[in-house]
């Protein structure tokens, strides 16, 4: 198998859980994006294996942006009803308009209370019907770098990283409400990802 096999091996979904990068590459603007998670515990923790070993290899510059693994949840094993669990004293940021000019809101929530995509306040912490509004935030206020997704099958997938250099997290969840393409209705997914700093402005705009 050449090394380019393996890479590809390594980034297919399994079980209903993928990994990769932020999907929305030009919103952060080609800064440099290093795996760094730290630690995982429970059934998750082999497919993130040899993201862990690869940790601290490359050393970023002062400012750049440092982007831990994404995990990135399917059906089946996302269901309505899964909850993601996070430490004490966190603060949503909702990313409006995401799909055309995504930006930051003008203020700040307590966790678990976020702005969805049609203007609704929900609960984010639990995962909705599938035709429910988009859901993306930058979550900030981690002084334990962890989350905990409990699944509605009993299964608990438990994250960890190094809150001193990732205070943030990515929150993305599209849960088939957008129709344009190539969605269509048909995604229903969760994705999170830890992060050295908000990538996202009040004026981001998409090249």
């Amino acid at each position: 198998m050449t090394r380019g096999d393996r890479k590809n091996a390594e980034a297919k979904s399994t079980d209903g859980v993928g990994g990769g990068t932020l999907g929305r590459r030009s919103v952060l603007g080609g800064l440099a994006a290093v795996p760094v998670l730290s630690g995982l515990v429970g059934s998750a923790a082999p497919a993130l294996a040899a993201t862990g070993a690869r940790r601290g290899s490359v050393r970023a510059a002062a400012g750049d942006l440092v982007q831990g693994a994404e995990r990135r949840y399917n059906a089946p094993l996302l269901a309505p009803g899964t909850r993601l669990v996070l430490p004490v004293g966190i603060k949503a940021v909702p990313v409006r308009d995401y799909y055309h000019r995504p930006r930051l809101a003008s203020a700040a929530s307590a966790w678990p209370r976020v702005r969805a995509a049609d203007g609704t306040t929900v609960d984010a912490s639990v995962v909705p019907e599938r035709g429910a509004p988009t859901r993306v935030a930058m979550l900030s206020g981690f002084t334990d770098g962890w989350y905990e997704l409990r699944h509605a099958n009993g299964r608990a997938d438990r994250v960890t990283w190094d809150a001193r250099t990732m205070p943030f997290l990515w929150l993305y969840g599209e849960f088939g409400a957008t129709n344009a393409w190539p969605y269509h209705n048909r995604f229903y997914s969760l994705a999170l990802q830890p992060m050295s700093r908000n990538p996202y402005s009040l004026a981001t705009t998409i090249r």
